[in-house]
């Protein structure tokens, strides 16, 4: 493991310094939490019971989950009371967490210690557990034995998501405004100095005027994205882990430079080291290296951020846990890579997995066996209103409608289309008729369309979803139009870059516009050589020249 810095010494050298885990509300369904050890513990019953869970400790013995009853129950070993339970026994059979009966779970993380900081979907706080260095946030260094509501500069606020460094703490609210309490040995409270802060207080210096949209602490720092998808770092930077290209620390908000022009969505903490991922479907990764966990092909550590290759593939999830020194992602095509620690070995380069989720390269692979988010478990036997409306698309048996396009029906039922849909209300309104014909769209879009009207999502590729974009403007469809808008980001490479701006600025969709020139530009050598430059229209061209040149892309 990484050398700690002299400065976090324990004054009980018995006390094992182990990592925090953020974890925020996962929207997967039926995971099997039998793949953690301490799960072994609950009856076949109880498991099926479970909707949400979150594994911790520094040896992954203590549990929390949530029920279908919405009840709440904790087991395990119990650390300075981290069960909330209001002792410091363990246990080895789930006991229900009375205090907080009722409260559903929004965001859960947990520190060393360890201690705890939950939110619930009504935007309150809780923490309870060890609390030397204030990191509870209730103005003491007691700890906390069952969990107390922290409102203190939080009374007006709505958390929507919380993060734990080692000893502090970090929340994000409604309106994207972060607080921060807990031990400051090396500034990570940013307030500025190094005094620990007892109560929350907001982070303010570079964050004053920003919306922030998603946190994340390391083991002594913190990370926050804004709505421009530029981020600020602060805290302990020894192993080069805040990407500002030094191994000073940083007591206030720094905007990280080297990511200029990247626009960063999602950013994840190892134990000393960082990911983010772009909108483009890009990881980066820097800080420390001794496991391989950047990803690199080697074990230096790298203080400004380098690209992660994992494949051509675009990724959509990172995750990087704490307690560990291990790094996954997921790719829009379903697959799974890790690298760093992997059961004692140092996994030096992106290595594909035979699961379907991140979550289960953490119970298998980490030590110890924990989970890095808050995993949502949804039981598959009752449909709801949504999923019973998915179902019924393009079925004949209960139509009373279809649509006859490309010499294909597509059937349809005519009192949802009404309902969902402004254009069908009045089309419809006295028409009796059971065939439409439909020579405006193709099949693939139109029958998109339909099953959006059912679904609220939409499953095309890029090239498709113009199309789509299309049939969305003539409707004045403004959510689909977004929904095209982002598949159409989701799929661009250097190939169909051109042509994606293109449709762009034919259906005036100035967003996707920005993003497709943005790309361009950031992939100029190869998108200029391909077909689509070769034949695009004389004014775009015109215009994209003129607007290469004006952000600086041909300076030498």
């Amino acid at each position: 493991m990484s050398a700690l810095p002299s400065d976090l010494e324990l004054s009980n050298p018995r006390e094992k310094l182990t990592k925090p885990v953020q974890a925020t509300l996962s929207s997967l369904k039926m995971l099997d939490v039998g793949k953690w050890p301490i799960f072994s513990l609950c009856s076949e019953e109880e498991l099926q019971l479970i909707r949400q869970a979150c594994v911790f400790g520094s040896a992954g013995n203590e549990v929390l989950y949530t029920t279908v009853n919405d009840e709440i129950f904790v087991l395990g070993t119990n650390c300075c009371g981290c069960l909330g339970l209001g002792d410091v026994q363990s246990t080895i059979e789930p006991r229900r967490l009375d205090s907080l009966s009722g409260k559903k779970i929004a965001s859960f993380s947990y520190g060393s210690g360890p201690h705890i900081v939950l939110a619930t979907t009504e935007g309150e706080v809780f923490t309870w557990g060890h609390n030397a260095y204030s990191q509870l946030g209730n103005g003491t260094t007691n700890h906390g034995l069952v969990p107390c509501q922290i409102s203190t500069n939080l009374s007006n606020k709505q958390v929507i998501e919380v993060a734990c460094g080692s000893y502090h703490s970090l929340v994000l609210t409604s309106d994207g405004e972060v607080f921060a309490w807990g031990y400051n040995n090396s500034g990570q409270v940013g307030s500025g100095s190094t005094v620990n802060q007892p109560i929350p207080r907001r982070v303010t210096g570079c964050l004053q005027n920003k919306v922030v949209v998603t946190i994340a602490c390391g083991q002594m720092c913190c990370m926050a994205v804004v709505d421009t998808g530029e981020v600020y770092v602060w805290g302990y930077n020894g192993n080069g882990q805040l990407g500002l290209g030094s191994s000073g620390n940083q007591p206030t908000p720094c905007r990280l430079a080297a990511l200029q022009g990247i626009r960063v969505q999602r950013v994840a903490c190892g134990y000393a080291h960082t990911l983010v991922l772009t909108d483009e479907g890009q990881v980066y990764a820097w800080g420390a290296n001794s496991y391989g966990q950047l990803g690199t092909g080697n074990k230096s550590n790298q203080s400004y951020p380098t690209p992660v290759t994992v494949e051509k593939d675009r990724i959509i999830e990172i995750a990087a846990c704490h307690s560990t020194h291990t790094s996954a992602a997921k790719t829009q095509g379903g697959h799974v890579y890790m690298w760093g620690q992997c059961r004692g070995q140092s996994v030096i380069l992106p290595h594909l997995t035979h699961f379907s989720c991140t979550d289960d390269v953490f119970a298998c692979f980490a030590t110890p066996a924990v989970s890095w988010r808050l995993l949502s478990v949804e039981p598959d036997d009752h449909l709801t209103v949504a999923e019973s409306l998915k179902r019924e698309f393009d079925n004949p048996d209960t139509a009373d409608l279809k649509f006859l396009v490309d010499g294909k029906y597509i059937y349809a039922h005519k009192v949802l289309l009404k309902i969902r849909c402004e254009h069908f209300r009045s089309s419809l309104e006295d028409n009796e008729d059971d065939i439409v014909e439909m020579s405006e769209f193709s099949y693939p879009v139109y029958r998109a369309f339909l099953e959006y009207l059912y679904t609220d999502s939409i499953s095309l590729s890029p090239e498709e979803a113009v199309g789509l974009l299309d049939l969305a403007t003539f409707y004045r469809e403004n959510r689909l139009k977004k929904l095209c808008q982002q598949t159409i980001k989701q799929g661009i490479c250097e190939e169909n870059a051109i042509a994606l701006l293109s449709a762009a600025v034919k259906y005036d969709a100035q967003d996707l516009e920005e993003f497709c020139f943005r790309f361009c530009i950031n992939h100029l050598t190869v998108v200029t050589q391909t077909s689509g430059f070769a034949e695009m229209d004389h004014d775009l061209l015109k215009n994209f020249i003129s607007k290469a040149s004006r952000v600086g892309a041909f300076k030498n």
